[in-house]
């Protein structure tokens, strides 16, 4: 926390880059549009990557020109980072690393991301308490936003939201908003509670509650939190590939409604991912925050913060670290971040300010000498900041390094609009998607009422319809082969051992390739398309191809599909010899990176964490020599400085004695000056015994100095060693036994289509 030009936007830029350099995603959530910055790494550090990016304003008040100023940055930022020993090479090996993106939620200017999509049912093997927590936080998210109670206790329209969402999960239905307004308005519930339905909730009022939900579908604004990506923390946290990536989530440009509504969402995601992960000692991923004010209040309870306090508390279990900003210490929940191990205190502008981070720290333990702590605080400048560890340890004083990114101020949506055309963001598709790809243009096909006949002998199913259809929408049945066979597929060498069921269809149309249909096909696994006996009522009939009419073809599309099966079904198994890692039938090679690179990190911190503690010893021995030393140099310089006064004394007496009238040097004077030599004897030697006093302090030193050297070469070697790119994966193909394959009988199945009156086509099943 720190005032604003504390430099703590700085300190947090470098925390993250320093994350991503280390192969850790990170999350940022963005409220004041200062992350962007994190795109502006320019390896060349030269003043025409910086020209596209300087603020003009910043250069005309200074007098100089744009291309002066931008040189005048470059120069500043190439001296900056050589002062901290970073050059071009490290500002490479940054970009290298980790994907940067910014999204913009509800803005077409970065890359889109949509949480409207998160009311899609939880993922399979989803427990309980996360799937309670996504759906209170994507309720608490809609309450916001729509500006009614969000209590999720005593707001009834929180409630009823919750339970017909809950409900729609329970089924394995997912929603868009137009669903979601149909439910609340006739409830698939007798009771609420113990309450009907109506008693909890009159018509009247679910009305008033679904035209507000309807109001929102409706607002030309609204339309933005409708396209983009769904919103995936695993598509945040990385690439397909697997690459880390860090994902600036910009919302500067929205309301405190939206807002809110957006982080609360979030937050629910993140927790539900974060529970399906294993637990590890090592950092998984990162969220930052880099304005908590208004989500993590003392006593008020917006919808951010129940979620907020269960990352505080649960995260770092699972390898999340949160790491949260504020240049407004006065309105937080101390108690809440007493989950906080880390403290980071920049310079803070008010007494007041001052006052309640110390009684924050009181409550937490931390507080000590609130006067050492309020000079401390005063006393620091620019980019200097005290960290304090509930860990143990005093507090430790030290200045940021020089950010690789260029700090050029908040950016709005039109620089973060150049920011996405320069990176040429490209749409990731989504696996998983439907057959037919949704928003299509067709030409309108010629359907009937009833399902074209088929042999006598061939079965016929349906796919239930999942969407909701609008008024004004054609629901329209298309028809697709539907082939079902068992798969076996074995290799020893890597255990692998595994039947799988498999369901495929392969679009049947008048414009099929009858002849061989199967290379158009998809297939799903297990039960993942659901299958009905009947149509839905509202549905017409577009005509099936002439060869599926005919009996005789069924037989020869059941032993093309073994053939395409064996051909184009061979699961690829990942492994990484180094960790003894085997990757899951099916999982693709981006998911087996990045367990690749988390267990690369849990190995390598284990074997650095043991080494330190093998050096520690050596080092505490070490040390205590030279606490020894220290103290001999001390002891030595304090006796020389005594022998040396006792010897100018001694000669002082006897020049004196004889100065003063005595025109003999008489016995007196004469054992004087024996005297006054065996002082200058006495302070030489002193002055002997604290050199090499002095000498035993250096070499300790130097010891101490070659042991810590010897330990950071062995760390390094370590992170070298278990450096995620360097790890070899080898990928083993695994085709199915064909004579062990067991292919069914090939039927039809007629698939639920939606049709917009502009003759916009997506599907209106669903696959799991």
């Amino acid at each position: 926390m720190g005032m604003t030009g504390s430099g703590k936007t700085g300190l947090g830029i470098s925390i993250i880059e320093e994350a991503a350099m280390d192969g850790v995603p990170v999350i940022a959530i963005d409220p004041k549009g200062d992350l962007g910055n994190l795109m502006l790494t320019f390896p060349e550090l030269d003043a025409a990557s910086f020209r596209a990016w300087i603020d003009p304003g910043a250069a005309e008040r200074k007098g100089m020109t744009p291309d002066a100023f931008a040189a005048s940055q470059a120069e500043v930022w190439r001296n900056g980072l050589a002062e901290w020993g970073q050059g071009p090479e490290r500002i490479a090996r940054l970009r290298a690393t980790a994907d940067f993106a910014v999204y913009t939620p509800g803005s077409s200017a970065g890359r889109g991301l949509t949480p409207i999509r998160s009311m899609d049912p939880p993922a399979k093997g989803t427990d309980p308490e996360s799937a309670r927590d996504r759906l209170v936080s994507l309720a608490s998210g809609l309450c916001t936003l729509l500006g009614v109670d969000a209590d999720p206790i005593q707001s009834r329209e929180h409630i009823l939201l919750a339970s017909v969402i809950g409900d729609a999960w329970a089924r394995g239905v997912g929603l868009d908003l137009a669903g979601l307004i149909g439910l609340v308005q006739n409830p698939p519930l007798a009771k609420i509670g113990v309450l009907d339905v109506d008693a909890f909730m009159a018509p009247k009022d679910r009305g008033a509650l679904a035209m507000r939900l309807n109001n929102l579908l409706a607002s030309p604004g609204f339309a933005g939190w409708l396209d983009g990506e769904p919103m995936d923390i695993g598509r945040l946290l990385h690439t397909p590939e697997g690459k880390p990536r860090v994902s600036v989530l910009s919302i500067a440009h929205l309301g405190d409604q939206e807002r809110m509504f957006f982080v609360t969402l979030v937050l629910g995601e993140l927790i539900a991912w974060m529970r399906r992960q294993p637990g590890t000692g090592s950092l998984r991923a990162m969220l930052y925050m880099d304005e908590v004010f208004g989500y993590f209040p003392p006593t008020a309870n917006p919808p951010s913060k129940t979620p907020l306090l269960t990352l505080m508390k649960q995260a770092r279990a699972y390898g999340v670290g949160c790491v949260l900003a504020t240049q407004n210490p006065v309105d937080l929940d101390y108690k809440g971040l007493s989950n906080a191990g880390t403290w980071l205190i920049g310079r803070l502008q008010t007494e007041r300010d001052k006052a309640r981070l110390m009684d924050g720290l009181d409550a937490v333990g931390g507080g000590g000498d609130r006067g050492a702590l309020d000079r401390m605080i005063s006393g620091l400048g620019k980019r200097e900041f005290w960290l304090h560890s509930v860990h143990g340890g005093g507090p430790t004083h030290f200045k940021t390094r020089w950010a690789m990114s260029y700090l050029r101020g908040p950016m709005t949506l039109a620089e973060i609009s150049r920011l996405a055309n320069d990176k040429a963001i490209k749409e990731e598709t989504k696996d998983g998607a439907p057959l037919t790809h949704p928003a299509v243009v067709e030409a309108a096909a010629s359907t009937t009422s009833l399902a074209p006949a088929v042999p006598a002998g061939v079965s016929v199913v349906f796919a239930p319809v999942s969407a909701t259809v609008r008024v004004g929408d054609r629901l329209v049945y298309r028809p697709a082969l539907l082939g079902e066979a068992s798969l076996h597929h074995v290799r020893a060498g890597v255990g692998l051992d595994l039947w799988r069921d498999a369901r495929v269809v392969a679009p049947i149309g008048v414009d099929a390739d009858a002849r061989s249909p199967w290379d158009a096909a998809r297939v799903v696994w297990g039960e993942a398309l659901e299958l009905d006996d009947a149509p839905d009522g509202r549905g017409s009939f577009e005509p099936l191809h002439a060869d599926a009419t005919n009996e005789k073809s069924y037989a020869g599309w059941a032993k093309s599909l073994k053939d395409w099966l064996y051909r184009t079904q061979a699961i690829e198994i990942h492994q990484c010899r180094a960790l003894k890692l085997i990757g899951e039938p099916g999982e693709l090679l981006g998911a087996f990176r990045v367990r690749v690179r988390q267990a690369a990190h849990e190995r390598r911190d284990e074997e650095v964490e043991e080494l330190r503690a093998k050096y520690a010893k050596k080092i505490e021995t070490l040390e205590k020599r030279v606490e020894r030393a220290e103290r001999a140099v001390e002891r030595e310089r304090g006796q020389a400085e005594q022998a040396r006064l006792s010897s100018a004394v001694s000669i002082g007496q006897t020049i004196l004695g004889v100065l003063l009238g005595r025109k003999k040097i008489s016995s007196t004077n004469a054992g004087r000056a024996g005297t006054a030599a065996r002082s200058v004897g006495r302070a030489s030697q002193q002055a002997r015994d604290v050199d090499r006093a002095e000498a035993v302090l250096a070499e300790a030193r130097e010891e101490v100095r070659l042991l810590a050297d010897e330990a950071n070469r062995e760390i390094e070697a370590l992170r070298r060693r278990w450096d995620p790119e360097s790890l070899e994966i080898e990928t083993v193909s695994v085709s199915p036994r064909k004579s062990e394959m067991r292919v069914g009988e090939v039927r039809v199945v007629w698939l639920p289509v939606r049709i917009s009156g502009d003759g916009r086509a997506e599907p209106a099943y669903r696959i799991r």
